[in-house]
């Protein structure tokens, strides 16, 4: 075995990525304070073929140094919009014909173990602020809530490595 060089994974490049087929899935970060999380959401957003990131409320954007440092350069692969309004952005996907999903805890939580994506479905994935979570607003618009299941102590995820899990386990599913 041997540790792969850099030229040698096959990678595509960012005009290929930008005409390549995409997951048909939709990140919204609401209110997402650290600029190293929103970094992260771009660079699993890039790893994984997300269709689009939108940034809202405090959250965020790029061009920020904290971001890139995480990101490294998946803010010029991977679309972007900010929009102040999270409740707008949802709004605005379910006309288009998203599936709200929240990551939440809440009294109607589903496991993503559970959750199982339709085929021919467009998927938006809400993440929220790192104490207080997914607006209530936003929950209000959703679909339906998923949420990581945990044994530990601790109530919640950071919000980078829940995007991550998220992501993965639907592109997972979805056979991408």
């Amino acid at each position: 075995m041997k540790k792969l060089k850099l030229e040698e994974l096959g990678r595509i490049t960012q005009a290929e990525f930008k005409k390549a087929k995409k997951l048909p899935i939709v990140i919204l970060l609401d209110n997402v304070r650290s600029l190293h999380n929103v970094g992260s959401a771009f660079r699993t957003a890039d790893a994984f073929r997300v269709q689009k990131i939108y940034l809202t409320g405090i959250t965020g954007t790029p061009p920020h140094r904290e971001i890139q440092k995480t990101a490294l350069g998946a803010t010029e692969s991977v679309e972007w919009e900010y929009q102040e309004s999270a409740e707008a952005v949802t709004m605005q996907l379910k006309k288009d014909g998203y599936k709200i999903i929240v990551v939440e805890q809440t009294t109607e939580s589903t496991s993503l173990n559970d959750f199982d994506p339709t085929d021919g479905n467009k998927y938006c994935l809400v993440f929220g602020n790192e104490v207080d979570g997914v607006s209530e607003g936003v929950i209000a618009l959703a679909d339906k809530a998923i949420e990581i299941p945990q044994s530990g102590t601790k109530h919640s995820i950071n919000v980078s490595v829940c995007v991550g899990i998220v992501v993965w386990e639907l592109f997972r599913k979805m056979n991408f």
